[in-house]
This record gives structure tokens, C-alpha cells and sequence, in this order.
């Protein structure tokens, strides 16, 4: 077991080229979530990650998903391990780590995931340390949360550097996602919050959908959120997901691979306007108050 983290680890590093190595590397946690489910979250994080890793970023995706835990079959990957094995039997995080699809790094939910977020002091010190390890190893490192997200896993999604948060144009989905919002900026009121409108019938659907929320969130809770991107209602997702292949490998020349593509460079042009000095460190520091309280 050892030696096949050993050989993970290995070979992240001998991919990194001299100029990687001679850079510093900000981790940047990104926790995805949704008002409700069903609206494609999980099917976003995918294939937003590996069009970052086509964008040459390292990406690892951990699926925090209470009761729907399917990265690994939307990847179309069998998982040998999940991150309730690492917390339960005190594993390696590089012996659950799986390579999927691109080179893209996953850590699969398992059963049993609600208990990881009600972990004792020393099975969170040994999370910490195992999280600490993935320091300038990954560009980002993504948190499926749960649709609603429980009061006990909140405080990961409160302690992360973003939010993304999904929606679709249906007014329960919308009516969902401004309660998301409003819980969050209630605990957070600085944490950023992107927004992906899914499954719009047409770009206008989407704007128009987007507009209303962000109309919504800063009339009431005085709180910008950006709008990231409208991804359509393409069939081709439909029979991505029942091949068990990724949307943006699948058909990459189809409209919901274009969007995806469109939303990865507006989402890096944005980051480097920004220029922010993200890190591990600072999300666990976050966490370890939050779980203190």
C-alpha cells in the first residue's frame, strides 16, 4: 500500500517540469455545492476539473457528497479506496487518491461518509496532516459537498477559498440556491461565491436566470455574487452519463464541452486579475477554528 502511494507521489513530481518546480504553487480549495439535487453538480465538478487539467492545472477532486457519492462512476473509474477508508483505517491520502480520466486525481466518497464530519480530535489531526501532504501538489483541490449541504459538514464548504454554486432555471432550484447563499453569507459573509446556471434552454435562459439571483442576493443580502458561466441542456450529456464517460471526452466538440471549455478560461483570466495567494495551510486553519467552535 505504501508503495503504491509512493509511486503516486512519484510520479505527480517527475510531471511537474523545472519551471512548475521553480514557481510557487497556491493551492486553492473550491467547494461545489447546489440548493437542491439533481441539478448536475457532480457532473460539473468533472468535467469543469479536466478541462483545468487540458489547461495544463493539477487538479484533485475529493467527493464529499452524503448519500450520492458517484465521482468515480461519472469518471467512469472503479475506486479500490474512498476517503472514509483513509480517516477509519488511518490510510495515506496518496493510497486513496485514484487517477482518473486526463490525468485527473479523485478520492471517491464511500459509504459511511457522513461519519468523517463528526471525527474526534485525533482522527481530524490525522486529516489535517494527510490534507497538509497535498501542499504544492495540486493548482486545486475541489470539495463536492452534498445538495443543501448538512449543519455538520458545513464548516469544510465555510473554511474553503470559493464557492461554486449550481443551479438550474427551474424556480425550486433558484428558490434552493438563494437559501444556500444566505446561510452562507449569514457564517461567511467574505467568502466568494461563483455561480453556474445548468441545463438552460438557450444562453438568454441562462442570463436571464443569473440575473435574477444576483439581482436577488444584492438587493436583500447585499452580497455580489459572479456569474460564472450558462451550461445548456445538451443531450449529449444524457448519453455521456450512461456510458460512464465524461461529457468533455465524450463529445468534446459538442455544445456542453464548449461551455465547460468557455467557463474554464473566464475562470483562470479571472484568477489572474485576482492574483490571490491561496494555500492548504490557510483552509486548514480555517477548518481547525470552525470545528473548535
Amino acid at each position: 500500500m505504501n508503495d503504491q502511494a509512493d509511486a503516486l507521489r512519484n510520479k505527480m513530481t517527475r510531471a511537474n517540469t523545472t519551471s512548475e518546480k521553480n514557481r510557487e504553487i497556491n493551492t486553492k480549495v473550491i467547494a461545489v455545492v447546489s440548493g437542491k439535487g439533481g441539478v448536475g453538480k457532480s457532473n460539473f465538478v468533472v468535467n469543469f476539473s479536466l478541462g483545468l487539467q487540458n489547461s495544463k492545472k493539477r487538479v484533485l477532486i475529493i467527493d464529499l457528497d452524503i448519500g450520492m457519492a458517484n465521482i468515480d462512476i461519472l469518471l467512469g473509474q472503479t475506486s479500490t479506496y474512498s476517503i472514509v477508508d483513509m480517516i477509519q483505517k488511518e490510510m495515506s491520502i496518496w493510497s486513496v487518491i485514484e487517477n482518473g480520466p486526463s490525468g485527473l486525481s479523485y478520492i471517491a466518497g464511500g459509504s459511511g461518509l457522513a461519519d468523517i464530519f463528526e471525527m474526534d480530535s485525533g482522527k481530524a489531526d490525522f486529516f489535517y496532516r494527510q490534507i497538509e501532504s497535498l501542499t504544492k501538489e495540486f493548482d486545486y483541490i475541489f470539495f463536492d459537498m452534498g445538495a443543501g449541504v448538512t449543519s455538520s459538514s458545513f464548516h469544510f464548504l465555510l473554511s474553503s477559498h470559493e464557492v461554486i454554486l449550481v443551479t438550474t432555471p427551474e424556480p425550486t432550484s433558484i428558490t434552493d440556491a438563494y437559501g444556500m447563499v444566505k446561510y452562507i453569507n449569514l457564517k461567511e459573509p467574505e467568502l466568494p461565491i461563483s455561480m453556474i446556471v445548468n441545463r438552460a434552454r438557450s444562453t438568454k435562459d441562462g442570463k436571464h436566470t443569473s440575473q435574477n439571483v444576483l439581482n436577488v442576493t444584492k438587493r436583500f443580502l447585499n452580497k455580489d455574487i459572479r456569474f460564472l458561466a450558462t451550461l445548456p441542456d445538451d443531450e449529449v450529456v444524457w448519453k455521456a452519463v450512461r456510458a460512464q464517460q465524461p461529457f468533455y471526452l465524450y463529445a468534446p466538440r459538442s455544445k456542453a464541452s464548449q461551455a465547460i471549455q468557455k467557463a474554464v478560461d473566464r475562470y483562470l483570466l479571472d484568477g489572474v486579475k485576482g492574483n490571490e495567494s491561496k494555500s492548504i495551510q490557510s483552509f486548514l486553519s480555517k477548518l481547525k477554528g470552525f470545528i473548535v467552535q
